[in-house]
This record gives C-alpha cells, structure tokens and sequence, in this order.
C-alpha cells in the first residue's frame, strides 16, 4: 500500500492498464502534451505515444463517436471529458450509439467516458453538474461513482475491462481526498456497494462526495446516542440494493443523501425502490437530502447553500424521531 491521492489514483490505473493491454488507448482534450485539465495524464503521451493518447479537437461527439467506432473495433478507449457537464455535447453518441450497440448487433463496446463532476470549486452551472441521473435511466450503460482513491483505482480498471460502456464520474472535491492505495493493479466488481460504518438506528446512503458527509454526520449522532449505519453504492447502474434493503431490515429508517437535484435523481430511485421491497421494515417514510432543484450557483455563499450539509443530514435523521 501507498498512500495517493484521488486523482493519483486514477492516473495510476490508467497507466497500469496502458502497460498491461496495448489495446487501451486515451482520446480527449488537451490530455497528451499538456495532460489534461487536471493532469491526470501527464507524462503519458511520452511513455506511450501520441497513437494511444489521442488529443481531440473541441467536438465531443465527434471524439465520442470515434472512440465508440474504435471500441466496437477491439480497442478499449477511455475517453476524458475536461467536466462532466460537457458530456451533454455527446449525449446522443452515448445514449443512441454505444448504450444500444449490444442489443442492436451483439457486439461489445468496452469503452469508458470520464467525467469530473460535481460542485463546490467555485465553477459555476456549467462546470459543476452530477450529471449521472442522466445515464442511470439508460438501459446499456453502467455508472460507477467512487468515493475513495483505493475504489477510484480499482472500479476504473474493472470499467475498463468490462466489456459495456461505463460512466465514471469523478467528484472534483475528491481529487485531494488520500487514501491506502495498492501499486499492483486490482480490480472491484461493478454493482457491489460497501459498508462504510455499521450501525443500527438509521440507514444513510451516500454518494460520491456525500459519503464523507454522511460519515461525519453519522460521528455527531453517535455523539447524541443515535447509530447510523452509512453506505456508499460505488455503483450507479447496477445498483447493489439488496445491501441497501438489507441495511434498512436492520435499521427500520433510511435518508439518503445525492448532491444532485432531487426530481428523478438517484435518491429518488433508491428512495422508491426500497420502499417497494422493504416497506414492511420502515418506521417512517423515506428522507432525500439533495441539492435544491435549481442549477448550481457560482456565488461562493449560495453554493455553500447548494449541496447538502452535515447539518442537513442529521436534521433529517432526527426528523424521523
């Protein structure tokens, strides 16, 4: 184990997977001689060439279409998205071409999109978005969202050996997060959440970023004598809820908290879906801690306001009594 960064982690994966598989190749924007945005690939196109790592010209469905052209063709593209919200110029790529290749014609499309998401760097509405409700409504993708830099190395080499199209969304507020991380390569199994602390008062699920957050809330109300048990899906689509419905069984209470605005998020999917399989467990109904449904806000206090609080979180844990 070493200690790495987020960030370091994910740019360590990528190298271990590039040295290991020649058929993994990098397509995006400003990635090779200048590498990246957040410069994750630095160093790369020296060590691997400039006919692996691809910069792209500004059209992103263009360079997502080639990448998903490249991927049916036996290559395994991982294609970096300078921020998630940008992926909308891509979106009919993704959802009309790579998601529905397999059911259409029975052919892989092994290819990974990466996407820094997420607020609270002062980006504003255009560079700030959890776009990943977008893309788990989609039959034909998976959507992976790590909350640690030992799973950020991990589910990005499992997503890149898997044979589907993966969504990997990385929380910019994450990138400085540090963590144990192994130098060998491994890889952790896509739709199996963790259990990040036991308890047995009330289940709180996280997601991305909000894990630390529910984990810090979940400190103050075992200070107060409450037991929160906090777990943290990793992955979107396929999303683990038998560990969610088995945690509420325990607990008979459920919050969960999503960065993202609330109509048709995640937390409303999660929400619903436990709620049909364990309602008989439920001592009171299903709270959603989310962002407000409004786009993120550039003005440092108002974006403070936007994602959910430690304080929110254990509000709404006490709200259930």
């Amino acid at each position: 184990m070493s200690v790495r960064t987020y960030l370091e982690a994910i740019s360590d994966g990528l190298r271990d997977e590039m040295r290991r598989d020649q058929n993994v190749i990098l397509l995006g924007e400003d990635i090779a001689t200048f590498g990246g945005a957040f410069k994750i690939t630095r160093g790369f196109v020296e060590e691997f060439g400039a006919e692996r790592v691809i910069d792209t010209p500004i059209s992103e469905s263009g360079f997502v279409g080639a990448a998903s052209a490249a991927a049916i063709e036996g290559l395994r593209p991982v294609v970096e998205f300078q921020f998630a919200d940008f992926i909308a110029c891509a979106f009919d790529q993704i959802v009309n071409f790579a998601a529905k290749a397999h059911y259409r014609w029975g052919t892989p499309v092994p290819v990974v999109f990466r996407g820094p998401a997420g607020g609270g760097f002062r980006g504003g509405p255009f560079h700030s978005q959890n776009p990943e409700a977008w893309f788990t409504h989609v039959p034909g993708l998976k959507v992976v969202q790590p909350s640690t830099p030992y799973d950020a190395k991990g589910l990005l080499l499992e997503s890149i050996f898997d044979d589907s199209p993966v969504m990997f969304f990385e929380h910019l507020k994450l990138y400085v997060a540090k963590g144990p991380v192994p130098q060998e390569a491994y890889r952790i199994p896509l739709g199996v959440a963790e259990v990040r602390r036991a308890g047995s008062d009330v289940t709180i699920v996280g997601i991305s970023a909000m894990v630390g957050r529910a984990l810090e809330a979940a400190e103050q109300l075992a200070a107060a004598g409450t037991s929160a048990e906090v777990i943290d899906p990793r992955t979107l689509s396929p999303l683990d809820l038998d560990t969610i419905v088995a945690s509420v069984e325990k607990t008979g209470a459920l919050v969960v908290v999503d960065e993202s605005p609330p109509h048709c998020s995640v937390a409303s999917e999660i929400a619903a879906a436990v709620s049909e399989r364990a309602f008989d467990y439920l001592n009171g109904p299903v709270v959603r801690v989310t962002a407000p449904h409004a786009p993120v806000p550039f003005a440092p206090s108002l974006e403070d306001a936007y994602a959910p609080s430690v304080g929110a979180i254990v509000d709404a844990v006490n709200s259930l009594g």
